[in-house]
């Protein structure tokens, strides 16, 4: 019965969706179209990420003197997107090239391969994005350029770690306080914890000091959010990485969102799959199972994960949290249970992980 019910609203929604887009295409309502790739990754042979292609919702860069009446105005166009579907996109790289379209909510996703492996000198690196088919008439040609990273040298190890009130305080775990720092905050005005920013860039580092050690985040937060947190990250001097958010809203298989513990979990073992030769340091915290996650990361590839840090923001979930601790332990990791990130970069230290 929920099945049938959940394809007869997608259905709805699909067909008003299709409506609008031709609507605002022949009224005038869509002046230009946006490809928004999110930056990717991948390995020696292959290369992944995926991307958008909307209304361009001319939502420029924030600063710290904006109201809160501007943040607001530019997170509601955030959310009051406009996909387009059924649009061909090239992505092209290093002679390799590959056309994909854009589906009903108006994402693509991008596999590049080369058999005879890629020529790199630079960990980051440009994919090439073109619009094949703009519908508005007379538009100049759509191309933009994602960045991936390919770690072309050997690295220390990799980082994945969540955003919300692991990086910076969100109130994640109480809705209407996540909605006021949501929705009338900036990149600017929202602030990470304490020590976040000098120890993600000491984990960057390394011990050889080049800024190697590359960075992946994975959060439950919403593809709208993705230019607002790489603002942010930007903004604090947070490391760079490619962000693994999720699709909210109803679809073919949910009325508002999947779940949190199987897009985390699906999002962190893609990218031990696709960087086979990288240990990991998993950073999370106690309020959205990020544990939990973890440890089935660690049974799941054995000997790929240094050390887990979870910062504690629920003290009902404390004891739990020590009990996957030792269930992490028993299989040969460590697992911190951090209330100041001074304590997670002792740790580091002393494991020669950072200078």
């Amino acid at each position: 019965m929920k099945k049938s019910i959940l394809a007869i609203l997608y259905a709805l929604k699909r067909a008003f969706s299709l409506i609008k887009v031709s609507i605002g295409l022949r009224l005038g309502l869509i002046q230009s179209i946006q490809i928004m790739p999110y930056k990717g990754f991948g390995n020696a042979h292959e290369i992944f990420f995926v991307g958008r292609v909307l209304r361009d919702r001319g939502i420029g860069i924030s600063t710290i003197e904006d109201s809160k009446w501007r943040n607001f105005v530019n997170m509601y166009k955030r959310f009051a997107s406009w996909e387009i579907p059924g649009l061909q996109i090239q992505a092209r790289f290093q002679g390799e090239e590959v056309t994909v379209i854009s589906d009903d909510e108006g994402y693509f996703e991008v596999h590049l391969s080369k058999a005879d492996g890629w020529k790199l000198t630079h960990f980051w690196n440009q994919v090439e994005l073109t619009l094949l088919d703009n519908p508005l008439k007379d538009a100049p040609l759509v191309q933009v350029h994602n960045p991936v990273f390919i770690p072309y040298e050997a690295c220390d190890f990799g980082v994945i770690s969540d955003i919300d009130d692991t990086i910076v305080p969100t109130g994640a775990t109480r809705l209407w306080e996540m909605v006021k720092t949501t929705f009338f905050g900036n990149a600017h005005t929202r602030l990470p914890f304490e020590g976040v920013a000098e120890f993600y860039q000491a984990l960057h580092r390394g011990m050889d000091g080049l800024d190697s050690n590359p960075f992946f985040y994975v959060s439950s937060s919403p593809w709208n959010l993705y230019d607002f947190l790489m603002e942010f990250l930007d903004a604090h001097q947070i490391p760079k990485g490619p962000l693994m958010l999720r699709d909210l809203g109803l679809s073919r298989e949910q009325f508002i969102a999947g779940s949190h513990w199987e897009h985390k979990l699906r999002q962190v073992e893609k990218v031990f799959e696709v960087e086979k030769e990288l240990p990991f340091i998993l950073i999370g915290d106690s309020g959205q199972h990020d544990a939990e996650i973890y440890l089935q990361v660690i049974k799941d590839y054995p000997g790929r994960v240094k050390a887990v840090y979870i910062r504690s923001v629920s003290e009902n979930r404390e004891e739990l949290m020590q009990k996957i601790a030792n269930e992490m332990l028993a299989l040969g990791v460590e697992m911190l249970l951090i209330h100041d990130t001074n304590q997670a970069f002792s740790h580091a230290r002393l494991n020669s992980w950072i200078r």
